[in-house]
């Protein structure tokens, strides 16, 4: 008997309990924590504004030069004078390294004068000839040794060109590896040279998202080395083949880089930007989910004064705090961004605080995925 009427005591202040709640529920007396006159419950207010929103696609790339080359020797020698510093910048057909050509030299000063004394020796044989004294046959013979004598002085020539280390086009050079006196032998690197005015981002993307590459599509990249900045691009390239092993394509987009910041080498992060909109954006707050249905409270102006309305919403693309709104909201709508678990449908409020509009837009808003391929 004793535990009977312990169960029915319990029993009787639960249901008292869960009255009162119920009670201070539906009549909104709740003062300390709502702090509404007549019933109302304090909220605060947030009017719909405008965002751009775009599906991204994120990818790890790693940065290239336009053109980039190892400068070597042609031919084994020393060298004898160097015309860059590191980290220069340099002009396409500007002079780099130059070799010891002394031995050049003075075979292209003899085939030279050979050349000369060849073509005093055709002059003289054609006045000959005009005369009648000498045969033609000697005439031949003296335009042979000519042609025999350019073609040495020519051969002379392009050997004391292989001397002279030109840069094959404009760019930076890198560090210096040689000094004047080293001796280089065909092969051996000498500098680095790249051309960065643009760089060529290489990144690979599942095959899944080939359906939304294309060239022209724009990307966004960010590195650790500028963490606040983003650098934009296009891409320019997509693999005909898809890796049997990984699975993914190859793809290159170019980014413009005439100021030099970014480097050949870098680590970046790619995302691929498509199906750019202007939507309304709320901010996650102010939604209330029940199983599969979402919903906001619209605050509206009455006969009787201010009450909320619940208003069925469609989401899109999530950003930090925000959401783009697809349907069930226009820009300019005013709704409740805090204190929604106090209120209900045509339940009056007090607005308390009204949220300032947001400086700028949501450019990096919804991922169709987030993916770290490795390229």
């Amino acid at each position: 008997m004793r535990r009977a009427a312990t169960l029915l005591v319990v029993a009787g202040v639960f249901i008292a309990m869960t009255a009162i709640v119920i009670f201070r529920t539906m009549t909104g007396d709740n003062a300390e924590e709502g702090g509404g006159w007549g019933g109302a419950v304090t909220v605060a207010a947030y009017t719909v504004e405008p965002s751009t929103f775009a599906d991204i696609v994120e990818a790890l790339g790693t940065a290239r030069a336009n053109e980039t080359v190892t400068v070597t020797a042609r031919v084994s020698d020393t060298i004898s004078r160097v015309d860059f510093d590191s980290g220069q910048s340099v002009e396409a057909g500007d002079i780099l390294v130059e070799l010891t050509d002394t031995e050049e030299a003075a075979s292209l000063a003899e085939a030279r004068a050979t050349l000369r004394e060849a073509r005093r020796e055709f002059d003289r044989v054609d006045g000959l000839i005009e005369r009648g004294i000498a045969p033609r046959q000697r005439l031949d013979e003296a335009r042979a040794a000519v042609e025999r004598a350019v073609a040495r002085v020519n051969s002379i020539e392009a050997q004391l060109a292989d001397r002279i280390i030109r840069a094959p086009f404009s760019g930076l050079v890198g560090l210096r590896e040689v000094s004047v006196g080293s001796l280089v032998r065909p092969g051996d690197p000498i500098i680095t040279l790249d051309d960065t005015s643009i760089i060529k981002l290489d990144f690979s993307v599942p095959e899944r998202f080939i359906a939304a590459l294309e060239s022209g599509l724009e990307i966004a990249a960010r590195t650790s080395a500028y963490p606040d900045e983003i650098f934009f691009g296009q891409i320019a390239q997509i693999d005909s083949r898809i890796d049997p092993i990984t699975r993914t394509v190859a793809v290159r987009a170019e980014i413009n880089n005439e100021d030099s910041r970014l480097r050949p080498g870098q680590l970046m992060t790619v995302e691929i930007r498509r199906d750019q909109r202007n939507s309304p954006s709320i901010p996650g707050s102010a939604i209330t989910r029940y199983l599969d249905t979402s919903y906001v409270f619209v605050i509206e102006e009455t006969g009787n004064g201010t009450s909320v309305r619940q208003q069925t919403v469609e989401l899109g693309r999530r950003n930090g705090n925000y959401v783009e709104v697809r349907d069930g909201l226009e820009i300019g709508d005013m709704i409740v961004a805090e204190g929604v678990h106090r209120v209900r449908d045509r339940m009056p409020v007090v607005i308390s605080e009204r949220w300032p509009a947001r400086a700028g837009t949501m450019m990096n808003a919804g991922n169709v995925s987030s993916l770290t391929s490795q390229p």
